[in-house]
């Protein structure tokens, strides 16, 4: 069996087991009749805004991508950039800690003969600015303290901190891999040695050539960061609508068994602080954790009888309905872009 067969495989029993252990967890003790009941009964009225918010939220990537695509003078059409979405969406989603997603991408954009120097550049700031977005987020409500939100993350204040932090290295050291690669290079090296001596690393030659991939890769984004800044700034601005729009997921819930009395900016902050939470941990789509925490944040926002529906509602919508929009949109994608080669070496 070739070995990327085998890790698809591995990566699927991995998302069956967390599913499984997440159903374990979230209806232990539960009355799973009474339970869809009470999800039944929500106002649907409420849930179809709540699908569109998934559906531009991915959508906001694309014009992400399709601006940064004209800033580096690669023509490219905007339907195609939502491909990419829907596919680095899809197998982000499935894949621990979403590393599925950008590789699928970059092979989706060869498809479309965009130069892997331009895609790779791209992608880098679109992950930089995703985390980065996130971190400013978690950083202002931690700092802050709004008492419509902070009261709420107390007893679960570790995990947040944990991912807050977690976040925090992963946005410092995306940076320092585009404005000073060089120091990175002899740090990895450096921790490359030692786990070859403690003979925990095998092949340290070909982990060396993949570090002097990714640096090349994020290094070449530091000519964007320094010449178009007004650039970034507007990237950050459309990631920072297009994490909020996720957010509200949760209100839509909330307000689809009519309950009334939290704001939607303090349900957004909360939301966010799971993401936040969630985000860097090694769980397909922050699987089983996000579900946790939401049971533990929200319960006196939905109340003890509906905080397991509410919680099934916004999840099913932000998670599991934007795996099941993006799995149809890649499967889509797949024709579409080899139909597209074809057309162009036919020519």
């Amino acid at each position: 069996m070739k070995k990327s067969g085998l890790k698809k495989i591995l990566n699927t029993v991995f998302l069956l087991l967390v599913f499984s252990v997440t159903l374990w967890s979230v209806f232990r003790g539960e009355n799973f009749r009474q339970v869809l009941t009470l999800v039944e009964d929500a106002n649907i009225l409420y849930i179809l805004p709540g699908i569109v918010c998934v559906l531009f939220f991915i959508l906001g990537e694309s014009v992400v991508i399709f601006y940064l695509m004209h800033v580096l003078g690669s023509g490219v059409r905007f339907s195609h950039c939502c491909l990419y979405s829907f596919i680095g969406f899809f197998y982000s989603s499935i894949t621990p800690s979403a590393s599925g997603g950008q590789p699928m991408q970059v092979v989706a954009m060869r498809k479309d003969r965009i130069p892997v120097a331009v895609s790779t550049v791209v992608l880098a700031i679109v992950t930089i600015t995703y985390k980065l977005v996130l971190v400013v987020l978690g950083v202002a409500i931690m700092l802050i303290r709004p008492p419509q939100i902070f009261p709420f993350l107390e007893p679960v204040s570790a995990i947040i901190y944990l991912g807050l932090g977690l976040n925090i290295i992963f946005v410092t050291v995306l940076l320092l891999l585009v404005f000073h690669p060089d120091f990175v290079r002899l740090i990895a090296q450096a921790l490359l040695r030692v786990l070859k001596r403690l003979h925990i690393l095998r092949n340290p030659e070909k982990r060396s050539e993949q570090l002097e991939r990714i640096l090349k890769q994020y290094h070449g984004s530091a000519a964007v960061y320094r010449e178009h800044k007004h650039v970034i700034l507007q990237v950050f601005l459309i990631t920072l609508l297009q994490r909020c729009l996720l957010f509200c997921v949760t209100w839509f819930a909330y307000r689809s068994f009519g309950l009334s009395g939290y704001s939607l900016p303090a349900i957004i902050g909360l939301q966010a602080m799971i993401s936040v939470a969630a985000d860097m941990l090694p769980l397909p789509g922050g699987m089983g954790i996000s579900e946790n925490l939401f049971l533990q944040i929200f319960e006196t926002v939905f109340g003890n009888e509906l905080v397991l529906p509410g919680m099934l509602i916004s999840r099913g919508i932000s998670y599991y309905s934007q795996l099941l929009i993006s799995a149809v949109m890649t499967v889509a994608a797949h024709f579409i872009l080899v139909e597209e080669k074809v057309r162009f070496h036919k020519r």
